[in-house]
């Protein structure tokens, strides 16, 4: 016999149907809560189909975000084999369906017929690792865009108190800047805290530098008070919104300083960061989000399936005679992973670090390819490299 048990997982709760055999459904289905109690009472069912059928069933599952995890984790811990899905192959099979019908039960039930019909693989166990090391990474990234939107609304705001301020510094988000901003937001309170005050003030704030610099910038900060077209506050709302997005900026900062440092700490273990970083134009923090979204690379058994999992495959349209001649890339697969790759070929093109990548690209556009197929292909083509190298656990030389 070849029981299974599927389940749709939905927040906090999972509908169980189980399969003792092809075309014999066992019992009805049930909602099983992701508590312990009920996650206990779930591996004791599975056991219970054991004992009938003398074989432990496979459970098969969507892929839903974190939603799954604790369910997951429990089959892990009582080494329960099971298959994760893409929910995509799961919706394509409910829509071949005659019948428009959607409910939990009827899911769970055509996990079960979709595991008879396709010839899945179990689902295999990543390393902890890879697996906080791409937490991280995303987390990163989230944070990221959370500094982008918070420096968006801090530029807003400085735009109605005192625009010309960032004509001062290099930098605007650097601490000294954002420090001189907080402790004197507006033009009136430049000017009456006078040339010497401001250069201290600079001095203290960013005491590596020397005192000729800390008075240059005390002169170019005076220079914009007057020329503030705002040289008074109208809105004092303004001046308290100000002074919460410097905090803002202050935070997203020591964040991203302390993520970067625990991810560059946690790859640095790993053998495969330092060879995917040993190919030139990827850097630490690329060379942490690609190994961390690929994973252990034994999961794929051929460069073919890395690539379609970073979604840069070309889509194929064909029907009768007619047969497409523009495909797009399919995007299916880790967008993340699709990014960062994008941005390496970029780094290793635009610096010419990468004489191998440069070269490629150049043939590309010579043929006539535009520049976004040509940078396709060569992601295509770093792709393969990754996957050799990682096999091979050998790092990259670039032959000029």
């Amino acid at each position: 016999m070849n029981p299974v048990v599927g389940l749709d997982v939905a927040k906090g709760e999972s509908q169980v149907q189980a399969f003792l055999d092809k075309s014999k459904p066992f019992g009805k289905s049930y909602s099983m809560k992701h508590t312990r109690e009920d996650l206990d009472r779930f591996i004791g069912f599975l056991h219970e189909i054991e004992v009938m059928t003398g074989q432990m069933p496979i459970v098969i599952l969507e892929s839903t975000g974190h939603y799954h995890s604790p369910v997951i984790q429990c089959l892990e811990e009582n080494e329960v084999l099971y298959i994760l899905l893409n929910p995509i192959i799961s919706y394509q099979a409910k829509r071949s369906s005659l019948r428009k019908v959607k409910t939990d039960a009827i899911d769970a039930y055509q996990l079960c017929m979709l595991y008879y019909k396709e010839d899945f693989e179990p689902h295999k166990k990543r390393g902890i690792q890879l697996l906080n090391l791409r937490n991280l990474s995303r987390q990163q990234e989230i944070v990221t865009n959370m500094y982008v939107e918070a420096k968006l609304q801090f530029h807003t705001i400085l735009d109605q108190v005192f625009p010309e301020y960032r004509k001062v510094f290099g930098d605007l988000y650097s601490k000294v800047s954002l420090l001189m901003l907080k402790k004197y937001p507006t033009s009136e309170d430049v000017i009456t805290a006078g040339e010497s005050k401001l250069a201290e003030c600079v001095m203290e704030f960013c005491p590596r530098r020397s005192s000729l610099w800390a008075l240059e910038k005390a002169k170019k900060l005076m220079d914009s008070a007057y020329r503030n077209p705002f040289q008074k506050v109208v809105y004092h709302s303004h001046l308290i919104n100000l002074q919460m997005y410097i905090e803002m900026l202050f935070q997203y900062q020591g964040h991203l300083s302390e993520l970067e440092v625990r991810i560059v700490t946690l790859a640095d273990e790993l053998e495969d960061y330092k060879i995917v970083q040993s190919i030139p134009g990827i850097g630490e923090k690329i060379a942490a989000t690609i190994i961390s979204e690929i994973g252990e690379i034994e999961r794929f058994n051929h460069p073919k399936k890395l690539v379609a999992f970073a979604g840069v495959d070309p889509s194929v349209h064909s029907s009768g005679k007619f047969t497409a001649t523009t495909n797009r890339i399919t995007k299916r697969g880790s967008s993340r992973l699709r990014h960062a790759l994008y941005l390496a070929v970029l780094c290793g093109i635009r610096s010419s670090r990468n004489n191998k990548r440069k070269e490629f690209y150049d043939k590309k556009k010579s043929e006539g390819k535009p520049a976004k197929v040509a940078i396709v292909a060569c992601i295509n083509k770093l792709l393969h490299w990754i996957y050799a190298l990682l096999n091979s656990k050998e790092t990259f030389q670039d032959i000029a």
